[in-house]
């Protein structure tokens, strides 16, 4: 069963038509704001990749991703948990310049995905990716394309609002950064969620900096793939949801890994075996350019903006009976 949060008198301000409608506008606007942003220029993506090549994401590394046998050709598949790897590949493949990168839509399966509000086991995502320059591997090149990004949703939502006027959420324009590290050192008696928490609600529109390492504590902040973001140069994005009482990621992204900070990452992970892999080898060797990118998600993106309380609200996915039945009772209108 899914671990559900019902606000006290809730009332979606729209109904299922505006819903409907109001997701197609949000997610038009907002590809239109991203792309002149980053400087992307959308492409088509695969829904699978083949299961050797080492180009699916591991996630934290214990998530098993949907496999299956293709028929003609007697290989194995599975259906991307995102498209992080396969995107720096896609740029080189088609010949993208300096400064000019990529966006698509991503689908995905996470079966071993936890369910509540803010997760389901189907993900959409608009992935990105774009092709930097070697000494443009900084934590303000990051910053800068996080305010960027933000900048982009709360422009979506001042378009929004001017057509559903009945929309009453508040944002703040201006990211306020901070480091892992700093968080720690802040509430170090938190789990590092309850940081988010607590740092998000003070500042509404965050950044949170260099996931993946160990902290001073011994312990990582999140558990992060080593083999697409450069830990000391990545970051999510996160908005503090009034309605739901906690802290919305919308998006996790970085500078991507070196050879050199891949080779040290998947000695420091114990992934030494992945070297050997299609995509590992590329890397290491310096094949691929140098890039940054990222994923931002589309559902919970259309349930902020919305003033939703639950992602059922604008997906259609699975959900258990008794969550079903908890949230007819609540006027929770799940798709």
């Amino acid at each position: 069963m899914s671990r559900l949060k019902i606000p006290h008198g809730y009332q979606s301000s729209l109904d299922l038509y505006e819903t409907q409608e109001a997701i197609a506008l949000i997610k038009k606007t907002f590809e239109s704001f991203l792309s002149k942003a980053l400087n992307l220029k959308r492409v088509s993506a695969p829904l699978f990749v083949q299961e050797n090549s080492g180009l699916n994401d591991n996630l934290s590394g214990v998530e098993r991703p949907v496999t299956f046998d293709i028929k003609d050709g007697d290989a194995q598949a599975q259906v991307v948990h995102s498209l992080a790897k396969w995107k720096r590949q896609a740029l080189k493949q088609y010949h993208f310049p300096l400064g000019e990168g990529l966006y698509t839509d991503m689908n995905a399966i996470r079966r071993d995905e936890t369910l509540d509000n803010l997760h389901s086991i189907y993900v959409d995502q608009w992935d990105w990716e774009k092709i930097i320059a070697p000494q443009e591997r900084n934590l303000k090149t990051l910053m800068d394309a996080m305010q960027n990004i933000v900048t982009a949703i709360i422009c979506t939502y001042d378009l929004l609002k001017w057509k559903y006027p009945q929309l009453n959420q508040k944002f703040k324009h201006d990211v306020s950064f901070t480091t892992t590290q700093e968080l720690e050192n802040l509430w170090p008696d938190l789990t590092p969620k309850q940081r988010e928490d607590r740092f998000a609600r003070q500042h509404k529109s965050c950044g949170i900096l260099q996931i993946g390492g160990k902290l001073k504590s011994g312990q990582p902040h999140d558990d992060r793939a080593p083999d697409y973001d450069d830990w000391e140069i990545n970051g999510d994005i996160l908005f503090w949801d009034e309605l739901l009482g906690c802290s919305m990621e919308l998006s996790s992204m970085g500078v991507r890994v070196s050879p050199e900070s891949l080779d040290r990452q998947l000695s420091l992970s114990g992934c030494d075996d992945r070297r050997v892999l299609p995509f590992h080898r590329s890397l290491l060797t310096g094949e691929l350019p140098y890039t940054m990118g990222g994923g931002i998600g589309q559902s919970r993106m259309c349930m902020l903006l919305l003033g939703k309380a639950h992602i059922g609200e604008v997906q259609s996915s699975y959900w258990d009976q008794k969550t079903r039945l908890s949230c007819e009772e609540a006027g929770i209108v799940l798709l």
